[in-house]
């Protein structure tokens, strides 16, 4: 059998782990920094909370970013598979 499906899919894996991982960890870290900038003015302006919040990912970017390691951990399968059949 020829080895190079393997290699293609674990480019296809490759780039739907990328397709759906980086836009899901590019929102949350955004949206960490944000926080972070709103809480250094309401620290500035004394109206800060004494207890940090610890804002998390949410269920759905949980999801996406589960769905994008499992294809990652598929394409380093298929990556090992292709190497092992040529």
């Amino acid at each position: 059998m020829s080895s190079w499906p393997w290699l293609v899919a674990a480019v296809a894996a490759g780039v739907g782990a990328y397709l759906v991982g980086w836009p899901t960890w590019a929102a949350y870290r955004s949206r960490q920094a944000l926080d972070l900038n709103a809480e250094r003015y309401l620290a500035w302006r004394g109206r800060a909370d004494r207890l940090p919040r610890k804002d998390g990912l949410s269920g759905a970017e949980r999801q996406r970013l589960g769905v994008a390691i499992g294809l990652a951990v598929a394409g380093i399968v298929c990556l090992f598979a292709f190497f092992a059949a040529g």
